[in-house]
């Protein structure tokens, strides 16, 4: 078996990685419709604020100030400030779905939060996203696993999904 070592190599200099539009689809069945979702860390073209706009869900996409009305964020934030974001999700007290690296749950920085509650979105096979140079299709081979971690969202704490063949890409 051989090992998982793209996490020793990747450019840490550039790793932002963008969601692709199937894995929107996999948290929006969870939300409720006559919610506003708050999406603080996409921009227009992201496929958060895309997709969840074109289900019908009110979006907002502020970053640099909490809107005044608001019931659930939902969002891919920057891995490298996991811990900051989660200590601003738990400070709101409302449901979250949230994009991490899976190997997130550990933590000792990390424990606090989880320990009053966490809920997890996890899938059969690791995410593809989309990078500066492949915006058109998902980059093979991630070299973590991702899940969306939720508080007060998912019917049940645990729920492991099969992503279909369509969803992985081809290359």
């Amino acid at each position: 078996m051989g090992l998982n070592t793209g996490y020793l190599t990747s450019d840490k200099r550039d790793n932002e990685l963008y969601s692709p539009f199937y894995i929107v689809e996999r948290i929006a069945k969870y939300l409720p419709k006559d919610k506003a979702i708050w999406c603080p860390f996409d921009e227009e073209w992201s496929a958060f604020y895309r997709r969840l706009k074109e289900l019908g869900f009110t979006v907002i996409r502020i970053f640099t100030y909490e809107p005044s009305e608001w019931d659930i964020v939902v969002s891919n934030p920057p891995f490298s400030v996991k811990d900051k974001v989660l200590e601003r999700l738990y400070s709101f007290n409302k449901p979250f779905a949230i994009l991490l690296p899976l190997n997130s749950l550990q933590g000792k920085s990390r424990f606090k939060y989880f320990e009053s509650g966490i809920q997890l979105l996890s899938f059969d096979a690791r995410v593809c996203y989309h990078n500066h140079e492949h915006m058109d299709k998902v980059v093979k081979g991630s070299p973590f696993a991702t899940a969306y971690f939720c508080k007060d969202l998912l019917p049940k704490d645990l729920i492991i999904e099969k992503l279909n063949e369509y969803e992985r890409p081809l290359i």
